[in-house]
């Protein structure tokens, strides 16, 4: 009797692990505003998928073969939610991955992650060390050349250019902060957008009431 081959939609991809997320609120917060700040500078595009802590399975047929990246960008595919993300099925590699790193995180992100991201094709990958304990300077990237990632040489200011996505990372304090490199724009954050809304609001109330 030949056997039945086994369809991909009989295989098991979780959606998670099942583990808790153990962070600190700082690494918590850069990636939240990494992901934010990378869909404000895409808005206008209909075709670049920006997500974050998101598995990522990379082999039809093998759930053992994910990753979960903290942000990934992945141009020509739409954006909008996805519960995971199988790349047989979207058939695009993110041309940018970025891990907010530590201590407990450095070795894997530095060795199993950089060599995944490599042989998969990922064209930039940069770590982020909000705390400053694991990477000195707190941000560092690689660019595939040749398909081997070359370590990003920082510019004056130790910002680096990321060629992908036409963004600049810099630090501020110990915070990241994304700047669009064409127009210096910098992408802001959650309560900077508030404040930007209050201020606006106050301005239109004033001229209102004269």
């Amino acid at each position: 009797m030949n056997a039945i081959p086994l369809r991909d939609d009989n295989i098991f991809y979780p959606e998670s692990d099942g583990q808790p997320m153990g962070e600190t609120e700082l690494h918590r917060d850069e990636i939240v505003y990494l992901i934010e700040a990378f869909r404000e500078r895409f808005e206008t595009e209909t075709d670049v998928h920006v997500s974050g802590n998101l598995f990522f399975y990379y082999r039809q047929g093998d759930p053992k073969a994910v990753v979960c990246p903290d942000v990934m960008v992945i141009p020509g595919i739409p954006p909008g939610q996805r519960r995971t993300y199988k790349l047989w099925e979207e058939k695009k590699v993110p041309s940018l991955v970025v891990e907010v790193t530590s201590d407990s995180t450095i070795q894997e992100d530095l060795t199993r992650k950089k060599a995944c991201y490599e042989r998969l094709g990922v064209e930039e990958y940069f770590l982020h060390d909000p705390l400053a304990e694991a990477l000195s300077p707190p941000i560092q990237g690689f660019r595939l050349a040749a398909g081997r990632y070359q370590k990003i040489s920082p510019e004056a200011d130790g910002s680096l250019v990321s060629r992908t996505t036409g963004v600049t990372l810099r630090m501020e304090g110990e915070r990241i902060r994304l700047v669009e490199t064409a127009t210096g724009r910098p992408l802001r954050r959650i309560h900077e957008l508030r404040a930007e809304i209050a201020r606006l609001r106050d301005e239109l109330e004033h001229r209102r009431t004269g």
